[in-house]
């Protein structure tokens, strides 16, 4: 335990109920206004990052974990670094309680209609890469852009824009008032994000620790009225980027925190009351399960993928050899999808589907206003499992 982390200090603050009486003495009377509390989160920018032997030594196996797993990857980039990353959208929705298949996935991110769950679990994929493009500029500016990414098709809340409102976490959606925990006012939202970012672009911390605190403190933060979750753990996959703890491919950490989301809800509880050591051995352990479960995911893919090649038969100069690359990272897909990605005009890219249909490699299905979609049940099938996997605590 970290005996230099401050606590959370709280401030009164004053709600004015929307919910109040009705009628002609109501209106005399007006709304009613209560007191609440609310949450001062401490700045953090400049403040060491000590914790106990056994902590740090946990991150930094987790470190040399990660870096060790993302170098492995390197040199079959292609295939993986897509299904991971929408691995690790789709986990991190899920500890949010959206789930959808990975046929649904899929099928939504080609502009396929698709149920609500798979299109915010798409949406949450694009921020993810909005996340690793932008890990070069952590600033409270690519916060915003990350959720504006997440959130621009949710009508219910502004995307892209710091609240102007209380949030809190409770038993009741109606009032702050007794909530077990209420963030810090909206007018201190812009000078936290920019603190905690501060935080987040230091070079003199040990990384994993680092990247665990930035991640809980933003939770603690709470900047949007919805998102926090998913965009905070998109902020954490930047971090790992920009810190080179991966180079290449997207870890799926949020599916090692899923395994225990009690643990993980508890940790960040903890880092509120001034312990940050839990929070670091909760990311750090979700790193090595994630890492484990991730794995598993490369093996199958991998032999599917060598089991395609005993089923087509073509010149090694074919086209449909970079077909099935495609398909092992774009499972569902049509062909416009495929000739966009293999770069080739439209009308070359149905031969090697109708060499894949004959393979009983793709499978075709019509889609009702959308033509004919194809997709690989081998591969929907191992991220199904990769999904499953993480939903199991170990």
């Amino acid at each position: 335990m970290s005996e230099t982390w401050p606590e959370l200090a709280f401030e009164g603050l004053e709600w004015e109920s929307r919910y109040g009486d009705v009628g002609p003495r109501a209106a005399r009377r007006g709304r009613p206004r209560e007191r609440y509390t609310a949450a001062v989160p401490p700045a953090i920018a400049s403040l060491p990052l000590a914790v106990d032997h056994a902590t740090a030594t946990l991150a930094d196996e987790a470190s040399t974990a990660l870096a060790r797993f993302d170098s492995e990857l390197g040199a079959e980039l292609a295939p993986f670094s897509s299904l991971l990353l929408r691995s690790e959208a789709a986990a991190s929705s899920q500890i949010e309680h959206l789930t959808a298949s990975a046929r649904q996935i899929f099928t939504a991110e080609i502009g396929a209609p698709a149920e609500r769950n798979a299109s915010e679990i798409v949406s949450n994929t694009r921020a993810m890469r909005t996340a690793i493009a932008l890990s070069d500029q952590l600033t409270a500016e690519t916060v915003l852009e990350m959720h504006r990414v997440l959130m621009e098709h949710d009508h219910h809340h502004e995307a892209g824009a710091f609240r102007r409102e209380p949030v809190w976490v409770g038993t009741s959606a109606r009032s702050p008032v007794g909530a077990d925990y209420v963030a810090p006012a909206w007018e201190r939202v812009p000078e936290l994000v920019d603190d905690v970012m501060a935080f987040a672009r230091r070079i003199d911390l040990p990384r994993l620790a680092q990247v665990a605190v930035a991640h809980a403190q933003f939770e603690t933060v709470h900047p949007f009225t919805d998102g926090n979750g998913r965009t905070g753990r998109a902020l954490l996959q930047a971090m790992l980027r920009s810190d080179e703890l991966t180079k290449n491919v997207t870890v799926p950490v949020s599916a090692g925190l899923l395994t225990d989301t009690r643990g993980y809800v508890a940790a960040l509880m903890a880092y509120r009351q001034g312990n940050i050591a839990p929070i670091i051995e909760r990311v750090a352990e979700a790193c090595f399960v994630a890492i484990e479960n991730a794995r598993e995911l490369v093996a199958d893919v991998r032999r599917i993928r060598q089991s395609w090649a005993e089923r087509v038969t073509a010149r090694t100069d074919s086209g449909v050899w970079r077909a099935l690359d495609v398909v092992a990272r774009q499972p569902v897909l049509n062909a416009t999808v495929l000739a966009t990605e293999m770069g080739v005009a439209q009308r070359n890219a149905y031969p090697h589907i109708a060499k894949l249909v004959e393979a009983g490699i793709l499978v075709s299905e019509n889609e009702y206003r959308h033509g004919v979609l194809y997709r690989n049940d081998e591969v929907l099938h191992a991220l199904d499992a990769f999904a499953a996997r993480a939903g199991r605590r170990r």
